[in-house]
């Protein structure tokens, strides 16, 4: 028989409140080969994201892609690794706190936030861990992608599926599938390019950079690069912005496979050498800076893109946890918990 995690007695747990699991992709633990073979292991034999037969994937991962990544993708983490630790981690744990207080003052009673990585630590087990000690009743999962894709929305459910399978008592369930259509997400990014414009000037164009994803997955449905798309045109909308001045394009492609295109890498190039000399480059996909913003786009696309002959580059950073973008995530808690009534503390017949 299964065994399953029980209830602590009733008169050692607090009062019943309601819970939100915020969760991102992940992280190593430091910058180095040992701790990105571990990460990446984790993170590429899911099947999520890597739709290859096991058996097949796990020899390729482990005979080939781990002896190689990792030195590279360590080197690229020590590039902005902080004092503080990966900045995706440390942006997300701001982001944990600001909104854990703000949905405190919103709703005037006790939220439990607890910030979860789907690969990495704090895992997602850790992160359900805390939420079921704080006795939440009513749970709503918040995965920061604003895009829904299987690889990264749907296996976060994965994965909370996998650890309240355990639990014989689970809370009642919500999960916030995307959010790209969201006028306050739409405003907190269209109010972050312009307060970039105000303090560095417009350039001649302006890139929205998307995380990539192999093509295939949306030939076979996944709704990633139309809702990309989307968000795109509806914050060019909000710039006032005509077609001649923007651009969607997808980064971040390994392999040999074909990838949603435009690819950013390209793009940069060939505006520079068609003789544009200025650009911003904004990734409205991350809701925290982290290895792809800081690293790859910020650094290495910025490099391609004055070596083929631009003039200025400026990256425009993710809305992290600017205080539009709390205010918008607890408005979007809100919304999601209307119809919950606040629990209740069951009443004690004798």
């Amino acid at each position: 028989m299964p065994r399953y995690i029980n209830e602590a007695p009733s008169a050692t747990r607090p009062p019943p409140c309601d819970g939100v699991l915020l969760t991102n992709l992940g992280t190593p633990d430091a910058p180095t080969a040992a701790a990105l073979r571990r990460y990446l292991a984790e993170f590429l034999y899911d099947p999520r994201v890597i739709e290859k037969p096991r058996a097949l994937w796990w020899l390729i991962l482990h005979g080939v892609i781990l002896r190689i990544r990792p030195r590279r993708a360590a080197h690229a983490y020590a590039r902005v690794w902080t004092d503080a630790g990966s900045p995706l981690l440390a942006i997300s744990r701001r982001q944990e706190t600001a909104l854990q207080s703000l949905l405190w003052q919103r709703l005037g009673r006790h939220v439990k936030v607890a910030l979860a990585m789907r690969y990495g630590a704090p895992s997602i087990r850790a992160g359900l861990d805390l939420l079921r000690a704080a006795n939440v009743k009513r749970l709503l999962v918040l995965p920061l992608y604003p895009q829904y894709s299987a690889t990264t929305t749907a296996s976060t459910v994965d994965a909370v599926a996998d650890v309240l399978r355990t639990w014989r008592v689970i809370p009642e369930l919500r999960t916030v599938n995307h959010y790209y259509l969201e006028s306050g997400y739409i405003n907190a990014v269209a109010d972050s390019i312009r307060r970039h414009w105000d303090e560095h000037g417009a350039g001649e164009r302006l890139l929205f950079s998307f995380h990539g994803l192999p093509k295939s997955y949306t030939d076979a449905g996944d709704p990633y690069r139309e809702q990309c798309a989307r968000t795109a045109e509806l914050v060019a909308s909000a710039l006032d912005l005509p077609e001649t001045r923007w651009q969607l394009a997808f980064q971040s492609r390994f392999g040999v496979e074909e990838w949603l295109k435009p690819y950013t890498d390209q793009t940069l190039t060939e505006w520079a050498k068609s003789g544009i000399h200025r650009v911003d480059v904004v990734s409205p996909g991350f809701s925290a800076d982290c290895l792809e913003t800081l690293e790859e786009t910020a650094m290495t696309n910025r490099d391609l893109f004055l070596h083929a002959g631009g003039k200025r580059f400026h990256y425009i950073e993710a809305l992290n946890d600017a205080p539009q973008h709390i205010e918008f995530l607890a408005d979007l808690v809100g919304k999601h918990f209307q119809g919950w009534q606040p629990p209740e503390t069951p009443h004690d017949p004798t």
